[in-house]
């Protein structure tokens, strides 16, 4: 019988890179709990679209933010300005905000044609 003075743990290590790999790339690191939003409520609604989109979302304190990060209206207009009509926008609206400037995004998103537009609201059951 052959004598073996160290264990060959590459097998080991490339198993364990394949389950990280695995499980990275199928869990879902969003963390929706992030910003204080309290979404309407509504009867009927129907599941967003996956896929490419950005999220506009506003809080009781008429902050903006975009993709989860916080900005200001002129940063927001700023950035409105680059985005392809294609693509789908969600609004984000905490149900204790001002109407005025949820007008105000609907405006300047019809302004620039951009009307794949959903509303994020929680269902009552």
């Amino acid at each position: 019988m052959k004598k073996y003075d160290s264990i060959n743990v590459i097998p080991f290590i490339d198993v364990m890179l394949v389950l990280l790999a695995m499980v990275l790339t199928t869990a879902s690191f969003i963390d929706d709990s992030q910003l204080d939003i309290r979404l309407p409520e509504a009867r009927a609604g129907a599941p967003l679209a996956r896929g490419e989109r950005i999220e506009i979302a506003m809080d009781e304190h008429e902050q903006f933010y975009v993709d989860g990060q916080q900005t200001r209206w002129a940063a927001l207009e700023n950035f409105l300005d680059g985005v392809e009509k294609e693509t789908s926008i969600v609004l984000i609206i905490d149900e204790a905000a001002p109407f005025k400037p949820f007008v105000n995004v609907i405006d300047e998103l019809q302004s620039r044609r951009l009307d794949k537009l959903s509303l994020q609201t929680r269902t009552v059951d």
